[in-house]
């Protein structure tokens, strides 16, 4: 048995679109009904459990008469707005035959990178597992933009694993686990364990999904993997079907072992769930005082401005060469940061006033790469 599952108190479980639909597009009962007996098992057994859940664009094909996912984002919306409801109103049927209550979760990146967001979807998932809900979570397909999503729910899942401060994150899928190749490929064999980078050196990773209904592949479930097991997490891939058996700690699929520790959580959100909206140029001084020092990044140190954005925006740091080193939330807007280039800031204080004595990027508010 592996005692990083059967020891886990809080787990948060993923399953994709393709391990809860039909072929033909809709929401297959017989596996959200089994997928609930499992998590409400689990529960039974002193578990909490957070469910992210893909599914509702694929769930809003057939109403919509859609052969397919749709290509553009405004069908997707569409989609996912009619499929939504229907996927949650089926697990909380499910849910409630085994008296379990089910609370829907819809998360933005702005809800979790954003400090006063973040604060309230942790204190949002805490008292929903405080009153024993079990959380399906989803990412809100219905207003994210093409530049302002997670973009796959395996990482997002991995993010809100650390969120919730889960001890066990289980990815499922269509596959029962890691092979060294593409399954189907004979002489193909399951990577049971995987310890460290040196496991995967001769993993060879394909894209997969079933008939159009996915968006992410085993790569996506790779990322997520080193998300989640970099921060202390430990995680199993499986097939869907096999979700019992993988909570119960029996040694199927792939085992991903914790490599690193807990980092402080939005900051985990800020350099894996966001996307730049733009570049600061640093000069030598200020990539060492941020890098080696860990300090705030000061106008002084700001040689160059790249691109349209506003206060609150996450955006790179890049040396003189322009390879980024981190990443930050900025305190100025784009259109406002070239008169302060260079300047320090008592000057900045005594020429504009006490409100550009702030930092470019605080250092509580930045991540390095």
């Amino acid at each position: 048995m592996r005692a990083e599952v059967t020891a886990a108190r809080r787990i948060v479980v993923k399953v994709g679109s393709t391990s809860l639909t039909s072929a033909e597009g809709g929401i297959d009962p017989a596996r959200v009904r089994h997928l609930t007996e499992v998590l409400a098992g689990a529960r039974a057994r002193g578990a909490e459990v957070v469910l992210v859940s893909s599914g509702a664009i694929a769930a809003g094909l057939a109403p919509l008469g859609l052969a397919r996912r749709p290509r553009s984002l405004p069908a997707q919306q569409a989609a996912a707005s009619v499929g939504q409801g229907l996927l949650v109103h089926r697990y909380t049927e499910e849910l409630a035959r085994h008296g379990v209550v089910a609370g829907q979760v819809l998360l933005t990146v702005d809800d979790v990178t954003r400090r006063s967001h973040y604060r309230n979807a942790y204190q949002t998932f805490a008292k929903l597992l405080e009153l024993g809900v079990l959380p399906i979570v989803n990412e809100n397909d219905t207003v994210a933009t093409s530049e302002i999503r997670f973009g796959d729910n395996d990482r997002l899942a991995a993010l809100v694993a650390h969120l919730v401060h889960a001890d066990l994150l289980v990815l499922l899928s269509d596959v029962d686990g890691l092979y060294d190749a593409d399954p189907g490929t004979p002489g193909s064999s399951l990577v049971s364990d995987v310890r460290d980078a040196a496991d995967l050196a001769s993993v060879k990773v394909g894209r997969a999904g079933a008939a159009g209904l996915g968006t992410g592949g085993m790569q996506t479930k790779l990322d997520a993997a080193r998300i989640a097991t970099g921060a202390g997490i430990p995680v199993v891939l499986t097939a869907a079907e096999r979700v019992a058996e993988a909570l119960a700690g029996e040694q199927v699929g792939t085992l991903f072992h914790a490599t690193g520790r807990r980092r402080p959580t939005r900051l985990l959100w800020l350099a894996h769930a966001t996307e730049p909206v733009g570049t600061l140029l640093l000069d030598d001084g200020a990539v060492a005082a941020v890098t080696q020092r860990r300090a705030s990044l000061l106008a002084a140190g700001v040689t160059g401005v790249v691109g349209t954005f506003h206060a609150g925006d996450p955006v790179d740091l890049a040396g003189p060469d322009g390879a980024p080193v981190a990443r930050g939330l900025v305190n100025f807007d784009s259109d406002e940061l070239p008169a302060l280039l260079g300047r320090s800031s008592k000057d900045l204080k005594r020429e504009l006033g006490a409100a550009y004595e702030r930092e470019v990027v605080h250092r509580d508010d930045l991540v390095l790469l």
